[in-house]
């Protein structure tokens, strides 16, 4: 194999296991998710005790959000489900999600379970209780579990990342090739196909995923007919499917692109023509994702798309650069490294400025950057980014090198047929070659004649192997680590904001990331191993958090009614920090056991110790992990 073989197989296995890294670093990211929604407040409160049944529930949150068939599961002491009227939005506007109760709703402790996609298209859930004349003894279990099923989740980032590489690459190499006119673009025509098929099957894979990623069910339900007839009714769906129309748009484009940017450059109505789309294809993105929602909508949107298309052109252009470098037979203009050296500038400055707008607007306070799962992944990316930038000036010294590097003198040639003969009176300074036949470029307007404003003299052709080796070295640096910002940015997409988690926490609700309420409830199964020794209990911690806390442990049997057991003992040990074990001193209140106070001192995953009797003879103790949040 040639030394060119090697170092292009070495180049291929490096960027494979880069993406490896990311894919999996998608997939260890996914659960839980971290939507742009959070629950602001409730109509009742969570954990409020009122005289009458309430007529409806209103839940508000931080930014706009969408109802599902299926937001809201109201549970009665019993655990059975009420019937409910069907959510829809509250009269203050689309940050709200309603529903309507019967006008009875009976006496205890109610549970809540709700669930919504916010404006960004991002899942969100949570649930929250209330009582009604007192609370009860017994109450449904609160759903603790993270918002999306884990499989799908992952599947779901997975393809959002192949399609934000798949844009960066179709819209950076067809610019390339476009604006920087390469004299073989031969090389790249493969990529940009690739990248379009790799764009449009990522677009359909999100579409069939849409509808159990809001619905936190399994890939097996994506076939779904009236799954899918749903997901094309919502605006994410809408983007995908809008998304879908452009790339049959730009394939066409495509091919009238390549037969013009050989050498010339192509005329003003088809940049034009591919900048619109290039616009609207970046839409499909900002309509849908995080700059949709939240404050200053219009502007952001507008930054969302100058950010996305800015990064296509730079890593797109880089990746079509550095293909080019590698495999064009012909030795490659400092023109060509000259005129993407001008428009990654432009692209990198607009990055820099739409960037920072983008930061202030997500993190709302300097205390964000180190207080939120945002601001620390903003600060990584901002040092991927900074490392991306220095790889830049590299290739920028390098390019600035290539354009004055003297070419390596050739004998003057005239070309000839492969097998033809040599003449007998070859052209010489006295013998001058006959006057060349008229160019049919000689018909075309200024505009599509071939630019040589820009391009240095004959000189200036890349010839200088060293400086040609260096340049590619830097370029593949910044195509890896434009991978890697690239799968940052992809987590980040999919993190909470933090001046959404700061509303949040001002106002008083449970969790910023999932609206879980405060209240932490187990359930711990036992056996005493003797017949109809079985049964579970049911602890619930208000309000779950460190500090002091209410404990009421509900004991069950076999057959799932609430079982009056001898004795019933309760403590918790952190063993992390050493701590424990922290009696609660339940106390028998006549069909269930509580405490009204026991301190836990620090956050973090405890450990409960049950003990229950059912006789004079037969006990067992078991062990549950619950979490205290701070």
């Amino acid at each position: 194999m040639t030394p060119t073989g090697n170092h292009r197989n070495r180049t291929l296995r490096a960027l494979a296991l880069l993406g490896t890294l990311l894919a999996a670093l998608l997939l260890a990211s996914a659960t839980p998710a971290a939507a742009h929604a959070a629950l602001r407040g409730s109509d009742p409160a969570d954990g409020a005790v009122l005289k009458s049944s309430p007529r409806s529930l209103t839940l508000t949150f931080t930014e706009s959000v969408g109802l599902l068939d299926d937001s809201f599961r109201v549970y009665d002491p019993t655990n059975h489900r009420v019937t409910t009227g069907e959510a829809e939005h509250g009269p203050a506007g689309s940050d709200t999600a309603r529903i309507t109760f019967p006008k009875k709703l009976g006496t205890g402790t109610f549970t809540v379970a709700w669930r919504i996609v916010s404006a960004d298209s991002h899942p969100i859930s949570g649930a929250l209780t209330f009582s009604v004349g007192k609370p009860s003894a017994t109450r449904a279990p609160v759903p603790t579990g993270a918002d999306e099923n884990p499989v799908t989740g992952s599947l779901y980032n997975i393809g959002r990342y192949v399609a934000y590489t798949a844009l960066a690459l179709l819209i950076g190499a067809v610019a390339f090739m476009a604006v920087c006119r390469p004299p073989d673009p031969a090389p790249l025509r493969r990529p940009v196909r690739a990248a379009w098929w790799a764009l449009l099957a990522s677009t359909l894979f999100l579409f069939v995923l849409r509808s159990p990623y809001e619905e936190g069910t399994s890939p097996a339900t994506a076939f779904d007919l009236s799954a899918l007839a749903k997901s094309a009714t919502g605006r994410p769906g809408l983007a995908l499917l809008t998304r879908v129309a452009l790339l049959a748009l730009t394939a066409a484009l495509y091919l009238v692109l390549r037969k013009r940017v050989t050498g010339t450059r192509p005329s003003r109505p088809l940049l034009a023509t591919a900048a619109v789309l290039s616009i609207a294809l970046a839409l499909t993105w900002s309509a849908a994702e995080h700059a949709s929602a939240g404050i200053q909508v219009p502007l952001a949107m507008t930054s969302s798309v100058l950010h996305l298309l800015s990064m296509a052109l730079w890593l797109g252009g880089l990746t079509a650069l550095l293909i080019t470098l590698q495999r064009s037979a012909t030795p490659l203009p400092a023109a060509v490294v000259a005129r993407f050296s001008r428009v990654a500038f432009a692209a990198v400055t607009v990055l820099v400025g739409t960037g920072v707008y983008q930061s202030w607007r997500g993190l709302g306070s300097w205390q964000a950057l180190t207080d939120t799962s945002y601001g620390r992944l903003l600060l990584l990316k901002l040092a991927a980014v900074a490392l991306l930038l220095a790889a830049a000036s590299q290739s920028r010294r390098w390019t600035a090198k290539l354009a004055t590097a003297p070419a390596v003198p050739t004998p003057d040639r005239v070309p000839l047929p492969v097998g033809a003969p040599a003449p007998a009176n070859p052209p010489t300074a006295e013998n001058p070659p006959p006057v060349a036949e008229p160019s049919p470029l000689d018909d075309l307007s200024p505009l599509d004649k071939p630019s040589t404003r820009d391009e240095p003299p004959a000189a200036a052709t890349i010839t200088t192997g060293r400086h040609q080796a260096a340049l590619r070295r830097s370029v593949l640096t910044e195509v890896a680590v434009g991978v890697a910002v690239l799968g940052i940015t992809t987590i980040l997409t999919g993190t909470l904001p933090g001046r959404a988690a700061a509303e949040a926490a001002e106002s008083g609700t449970a969790s910023a990331t999932t609206g879980i309420p405060a209240a932490a409830v187990a359930v711990v199964p036992f056996d005493v191993g003797t017949p109809n020794g079985h049964g579970k209990v049911q602890i619930t911690l208000d309000p779950g958090r460190v500090g002091a806390n209410s404990v009421q442990a509900v004991a069950f049997g076999p057959d799932g009614g609430i079982s009056s057991v001898p004795e019933l003992r309760l403590s918790f040990t952190l063993a992390a920090q050493k701590i424990g074990p922290l009696p609660a001193n339940v106390t028998d209140r006549g069909g269930y056991w509580a405490a009204d106070s026991v301190n836990l001192p620090i956050a973090g995953e405890w450990t409960m110790s049950v003990t229950v009797r059912v006789s004079d003879l037969d006990q067992v103790t078991v062990t549950k992990k619950i979490r205290i949040a701070a």
